[in-house]
């Protein structure tokens, strides 16, 4: 059901949470059995003062705490 859920997410902007605290927003474009993710447009959504700008993005499925899909 989770990959479902991401493979109806590709080429959408997602949320993602990682550890640590951080924030990304960015544009699925792929993912893995690890949950690896490639974002694109990716943007550090952490500081909401000072929005960064990442581009295209490899994530690390092992950081990754939360993933929301866009809404429908």
């Amino acid at each position: 059901m989770a990959t479902q859920i991401l493979e109806n997410s590709l080429g959408k902007t997602v949320l993602i949470r990682l550890r640590g605290g951080k924030s990304l927003r960015g544009r699925l474009q792929g993912f893995d059995q690890h949950l690896n993710l490639v974002l694109d447009e990716a943007e550090d959504l952490t500081d909401a003062d000072d929005i960064k700008k990442l581009g295209l993005i490899i994530v690390r499925g092992d950081n990754v705490v939360v993933i929301s899909p866009p809404p429908r």
